[in-house]
């Protein structure tokens, strides 16, 4: 992780945590995991709207629209590989923010995830994921208090609490099965 303090009286602090990809950790039962309860499924429903265009709606009716980027380039909707940078920072920016905004509103509070996309004998992945807060808090006792959790919430959304990265992380196997409509 590296950090850097900008200047001024609003101090803006900038991490950037790397996450390992394509690691496939060991087979966990999930019958006995710790904390796992009975409501802890989720799922979401994609649907073809058209060629290159899908709908995914969760099980509240929130939904968000994706494809693939068109062949002339003009099409600005997110890719799913968007999606799921979109997804790590999210996750990870959630647990932060609840971890901060305990103390103090953020003058500033911006998270930018990028990473490369290959292809090679492991077929098509990101590697080098890279995940960049940019905070900054205004003057004051709260505002420091805020600053001074910062590096921990990062570092323990990153190690812990960020459901998406850590499953990214420690790899989780993926089924996929093809049903008659």
């Amino acid at each position: 992780m590296s950090v850097g303090l900008g200047p001024g009286p609003a101090s803006e602090i900038r991490f950037i945590r790397r996450c390992r990809v394509g690691v496939v950790g060991p087979s966990v039962d999930v019958t006995n995991v710790k904390g796992m309860s009975e409501h802890s499924e989720r799922s979401v429903v994609v649907e073809r709207t058209s060629s290159g265009h899908f709908v995914a709606t969760n099980a509240r009716g929130g939904s968000v629209s994706f494809g693939t980027s068109s062949d002339n380039g003009q099409d600005t909707g997110f890719t799913p590989v968007e999606l799921l940078l979109a997804a790590i920072g999210g996750c990870t920016a959630v647990d932060v923010d609840v971890a901060t905004g305990r103390h103090a509103e953020p003058a500033r509070f911006s998270v930018t995830v990028r990473g490369d996309k290959v292809s090679d004998d492991l077929g098509n992945r990101m590697t080098n994921i890279e995940v960049a807060f940019t905070v900054a808090f205004q003057d004051g006792e709260e505002a420091e208090r805020a600053r001074a959790i910062l590096p921990r919430a990062v570092k323990a959304s990153h190690d812990r609490l960020c459901t998406v990265s850590r499953t990214v992380e420690i790899g989780t196997p993926v089924t996929t099965t093809v049903t008659d409509a």
